[in-house]
């Protein structure tokens, strides 16, 4: 009697350990999935941004593209709230939105074949040698990421096998208390299924990791203790919760970013509501293709698989369904989402990233290159507003000029410093060489397009002396002054024109040509003003302010030239 209680004392599972290898596990899960995700954005990184640039043509390849995009980065939260951002700049219209979101959740299926295939195949062969190549690449500096990647994915296969085991180790389909639990619902019932869809929503959206819930769903399922039913109304609830990510970064977006988030949550909810319709007949669809029958015991080794199919079934179908909609969507949204008389009135907000929709690295640079872009365009057309107001005659008008000057001078720092401290938080992580170089870049672009911005204040200012009595400029001082602002504006318009073209179609030819144009017209000006001074053509106050003006547009022409040299790499 004494032996058979040590004997049944020795086998009972140490639930508590086997609770905290299970979560420690998961989060092994979760990380894997991060590294491995992060790994292929930077694998992928320019290829990704030029996808991205022109990826939607009509909705199809809108929807392909968001499927190869999910499955190239393994992250179908990472594909949306891209896609919630690119809308939230402009670059991409709501309808085009939605179709990649539907390619999206087909692309995001495939993590569930993996999740499968690591219940099924023995993969400790793969997983230690994965560990020792990686460690081994990490320390080559040519081939980091793919490191990293390999350590992803052996820690995501790693992660896998722990959870295969701690499920065999609970041993729960011999646990009453378990048994006896799950099998307390009813799942003939529509109110169960529906129970069940709720927590799969709720542990997601809590989670923020459908990988996660779909790798506990799959654990339950394979131990034989929760029917296939109820673990496809958990794969359905992941669905749904999946979508919380891109609402979550949409919040402080713009309205149409906004109605990119709802589109992914209103695509995946009528998804739901037409399954639940059909439920038991699609389920036993899906059953019968992988060969397994709810009625029988035994067959635990086809749940993951059974799963693995109704979520790639669930998607494609929910897609072809739904893709010829997509108008009808989009005006669901408007009308859910309505559009602000004037949504952020003055107040200062970057055109094409949001701090708070900072997701990847590869992407991150890719909208803060456009930021670049636009910052340049708006310091140019501070300047139009200089050359404006040398040109003015009437009082009113130049101070209203002039009022305007100072509030984009105030504009411009500010977007100086949004874009610096974004690109601040994104050189915080992992990143490429070439992304590195990227940001050191635009660090050193941004602020001497700031400088440009002050440059153009400065002007401004000198130009409104005019008002003061004796300080009204002759005709030609007038006529070297509008010289010097055309060779300026010049300048700017071959600094756009580079900041805005592929750099390996430009070159520098033309901006020194300019710069050097601007040198000996600035020197010929100040000798003849000192010149003019002496022989009292006009006093020494008002030919400083004018030489004031001369030199200012020369230190703008050096900024132009600093912007551009950073932007083709021409610097040490």
């Amino acid at each position: 009697m004494n032996t058979f209680i040590y004997i049944r004392m020795e086998t009972t599972p140490n639930y508590w350990t086997l609770t905290l290898q299970l979560l420690g596990a998961l989060a092994l899960l979760i990380y894997g999935m991060k590294a491995l995700s992060e790994a292929l954005q930077k694998m992928a990184g320019p290829q990704l941004r030029h996808i991205l640039g022109a990826m939607t043509t009509n909705r199809f390849t809108g929807m392909l593209t968001g499927t190869l995009v999910t499955c190239a980065v393994q992250s179908s939260s990472a594909t949306t709230v891209m896609t919630v951002s690119f809308v939230n700049a402009g670059l991409l219209t709501l309808a085009q939105a939605i179709s990649i979101i539907m390619g999206a959740n087909i692309g995001t299926t495939l993590t569930a074949w993996i999740m499968s295939l690591g219940y099924n195949v023995d993969l400790t062969n793969f997983i230690f040698p994965a560990f020792a190549v990686g460690i081994v690449l990490l320390y080559l500096h040519r081939f980091r990421n793919v490191g990293d990647f390999l350590f992803g994915i052996a820690f995501l296969f790693f992660s896998l096998v722990l959870l295969s085991s701690a499920g065999k180790a609970m041993d729960l389909a011999h646990n009453p208390d378990v048994v006896a639990f799950f099998s307390s619902f009813d799942t003939s019932s529509h109110l169960t299924i529906l129970i069940f869809l709720a927590i799969g929503t709720l542990i997601t959206c809590i989670v923020q990791s459908s990988a996660a819930v779909m790798a506990i769903t799959i654990l339950l399922c394979s131990t034989g203790v929760l029917p296939i039913y109820l673990g496809i109304a958990l794969v359905m609830g992941e669905n749904i919760g999946t979508t919380a990510t891109a609402n979550l970064a949409a919040l402080g977006a713009n309205t149409q970013a906004r109605r990119a988030a709802l589109a992914h949550l209103l695509f995946n909810v009528i998804g739901v509501m037409w399954v639940l319709c059909l439920f038991y007949p699609f389920v036993d669809m899906v059953c019968n293709i992988v060969g397994y029958d709810p009625t029988r015991s035994g067959q635990t080794a086809l749940l993951p698989i059974v799963l693995a199919t109704f979520h790639t079934c669930f998607n494609v179908t929910n897609t072809l369904l739904l893709i010829g909609f997509i108008r009808q969507i989009e005006r669901l949204c408007c009308w859910f989402i309505k559009e602000k008389p004037e949504e952020q009135g003055n107040k200062f907000q970057l055109q094409y990233i949001q701090s708070n929709l900072v997701q990847t690295p590869e992407i991150a640079v890719f909208q803060a290159q456009k930021e670049t872009v636009a910052f340049a365009e708006r310091v140019y057309q501070m300047f139009r507003m200089v050359h404006e107001l040398a040109e003015e005659s009437a009082t009113k008008k130049r101070d209203a000029l002039f009022k305007k000057i100072v509030d984009e001078e105030d504009y411009a720092d500010q977007m100086e410093l949004a874009i610096a401290h974004y690109l601040e938080r994104v050189s915080d992580d992992h990143l490429s060489d070439d992304t590195k170089d990227k940001i050191r870049q635009m660090m050193r672009e941004v602020s001497e397009l700031e400088s440009i911005s002050d440059a153009c204040y400065n002007l401004a200012r000198s130009l409104q002396r005019r008002q003061t009595p004796n300080m009204e400029l002759t005709p030609e001082l007038y006529a070297n002054i509008y010289e010097m602002m055309q060779l300026a504006d010049r300048a700017l318009t071959e600094m756009n024109h580079v900041m805005s073209r592929p750099r390996e179609q430009m070159t520098l030819h033309e901006t020194y040509r300019i710069e050097n144009a601007i040198n000996t017209l600035r020197q010929k000006l100040k000798t003849e003003n000192i010149s003019n001074v002496e022989n009292h053509l006009y006093g020494y106050t008002l030919g400083t302010m004018y030489i004031d003006i001369i030199n200012e547009c020369e230190k703008l022409g050096d900024y132009v030239v600093n912007v551009a040299e950073a932007r083709l790499k021409k610097y040490a």
